[in-house]
């Protein structure tokens, strides 16, 4: 199987030459439930043979689960080949689906990312299979001196964060004004794992991530932030009207929200929708 990942940038917001987050204004993210959403993992056994390419777009902060997912998928289904998923901020991948890009299976990190999918008639039935909160990720050493979440408004931090329409640009949007802390970003990034390479490089004192991206890294450690399990991202997954594929794409979306598919996401820090 050929793995890699294909991401294109939106660009950042300039505003005076500096990158300014007023999370007094940020909205929380729509946690509801569209049209067709099953609100629990399926755990029927996904049977029957299915053949051929099989095109997956998904959230950057699902890749190491995904492709884990993708390459038991094909052991099960040998005659199927998963092409390269192609990994990136949710709202990126939603703009390159309703402009045409060809696809299988999306898979978001938030409802309402899904939804402007839906609404554009490129998915009929979706389901719910993780979640996610976010976490404070500090470089090893944590030279920054970050230990709450409102270190991150201290004029001399460094932070980083998600663009506010990246899912994660919201979730962190709505923590930051629900503990009612205004953060001047260094700059505002078009997903997660972006923002998460900023911090273990060094580039930024703190950037807020999901918290399996945070566990993942070793070149990070996580911080709790107050209030996180309130602001739970939902990730939806569907299989796409246009899809080339569609038995091959049913089956894996009925494989990520099998009991098997649960214990692969749970290994990652997902939890349950």
């Amino acid at each position: 199987m050929r793995r890699g990942g294909v991401a294109t940038y939106a660009a950042a917001l300039l505003a005076g030459g500096a990158l300014v987050v007023a999370v007094a204004g940020c909205a929380a993210p729509d946690r509801s439930p569209g049209a067709g959403v099953s609100a629990g993992p399926s755990t029927s056994p996904v049977g029957g043979e299915v053949s051929g390419d099989l095109t997956i777009f998904a959230a950057a902060s699902l890749a190491g689960a995904f492709d884990e997912l993708a390459e038991m998928f094909e052991q099960r289904h040998p005659s199927v080949d998963v092409r390269p998923i192609s990994y990136d901020g949710s709202s990126t991948l939603a703009t390159q689906l309703i402009e045409g890009a060809p696809a299988d299976v999306f898979a978001a990190a938030d409802e309402r990312t899904m939804e402007k999918v839906a609404a554009a008639g490129l998915v009929d039935d979706l389901e719910l299979f993780a979640s996610n909160t976010l976490v404070i990720a500090v470089p090893v050493g944590n030279p920054g001196g970050v230990k709450t979440i409102e270190d991150l408004g201290w004029p001399e931090t460094t932070v980083v964060l998600c663009a506010p329409e990246v899912p994660c640009g919201a979730a962190s949007g709505a923590l930051l004004a629900d503990n009612g802390v205004a953060v001047t970003a260094a700059s505002l990034e078009q997903n997660v794992t972006a923002v998460l390479t900023k911090v273990a490089t060094g580039e930024a004192d703190a950037g807020l991530v999901y918290a399996t991206d945070a566990a993942a890294s070793d070149d990070v450690r996580p911080v709790a932030a107050a209030g996180a399990e309130n602001v739970v991202n939902r990730y939806p997954i569907a299989a796409l009207t246009g899809a080339s594929n569609p038995p091959a794409a049913a089956a894996f979306v009925a494989f990520v929200a099998s009991d098997e598919g649960q214990a692969v996401l749970s290994s990652f820090g997902f939890g349950t929708p």
